[in-house]
C-alpha cells in the first residue's frame, strides 16, 4: 500500500462521516413533507361544530366603501340572528385566496346567505385594493390584524370558511379554498339543510 492511499482512506471516511447525517436528513425530511402534502386539510377536525361562534367583535377594515357607504365590521351577535350566514377567513397576501375569491362571489349569489369576512393579519390598503379588483361580496368585513379572533374560532391557516346557523352555531367548516365542486356538493346541501331545521 502506498504513503497516498493510506492518506486517502482517512480521508474517505470523514467525507462518508459528512455526507451520511445530511443523506439521512434529507430522507427523513422527504418523508415528512410527503406526509404534510398527502393529507386533506379540508378533513381536518373541529372541536367548535356544532358550538356558538366565539366572542368576538371585529371594527371594520380602515376606509373601505361598499356603494358610497363604509363597510362595517361586524361581532358574535351579528351571527345569531335568525339567519344562516357564511364566514370567510381571508386575506390579500394569500395566493389561495385570490384564486378562491371568484367562487365566494358564486357562493354569496347562489345561497342568498349573508357572507362575513373576517381579514387577517393584513393591511387596511391590500385589503381595500384586494376587494377593489375582485369585488367586495361580504356585507361586513372585521379586521383581525393580531390573528386573535381565528385563534378563537381554530383557523389552521386561511382561506378558511364556516357556516353558521341562525342560532350562531358553527355547524360546517371548509379548510382552503372552495371550489365549484365544494359548493354544489358541500356548502349549498349544508347550507340548505340549516335552513331547514
Amino acid at each position: 500500500m502506498t504513503m497516498t492511499q493510506e492518506r486517502g482512506s482517512p480521508l474517505l471516511w470523514r467525507r462518508l462521516a459528512l455526507i451520511g447525517p445530511l443523506t439521512a436528513f434529507f430522507v427523513v425530511a422527504g418523508f415528512f413533507l410527503y406526509a404534510l402534502r398527502s393529507g386533506d386539510p379540508s378533513t381536518l377536525p373541529s372541536a367548535l361544530i356544532g358550538k356558538p361562534v366565539p366572542e368576538f367583535n371585529l371594527a371594520g377594515v380602515d376606509s373601505l366603501v361598499s356603494k358610497g357607504s363604509p363597510v362595517p365590521g361586524f361581532s358574535h351577535t351579528d351571527l345569531a340572528k335568525g339567519t344562516v350566514s357564511i364566514v370567510n377567513v381571508w386575506a390579500s397576501w394569500c395566493i389561495p385566496c385570490h384564486k378562491e375569491h371568484p367562487f365566494l362571489v358564486e357562493l354569496k349569489n347562489r345561497s342568498k346567505a349573508p357572507l362575513f369576512g373576517i381579514n387577517y393579519k393584513d393591511e387596511a390598503v391590500n385589503a381595500r385594493r384586494f376587494l377593489g379588483r375582485y369585488g367586495n361580496p361580504f356585507v361586513a368585513v372585521g379586521v383581525d390584524s393580531m390573528g386573535r379572533a381565528a385563534i378563537d374560532w381554530g383557523v389552521y391557516g386561511v382561506p378558511e370558511t364556516y357556516v353558521v346557523n341562525g342560532a350562531g352555531q358553527i355547524i360546517y367548516r371548509h379548510v382552503g379554498p372552495i371550489s365549484p365542486r365544494v359548493i354544489d356538493e358541500i356548502l349549498l346541501p349544508v347550507i340548505q339543510k340549516a335552513r331547514n331545521s
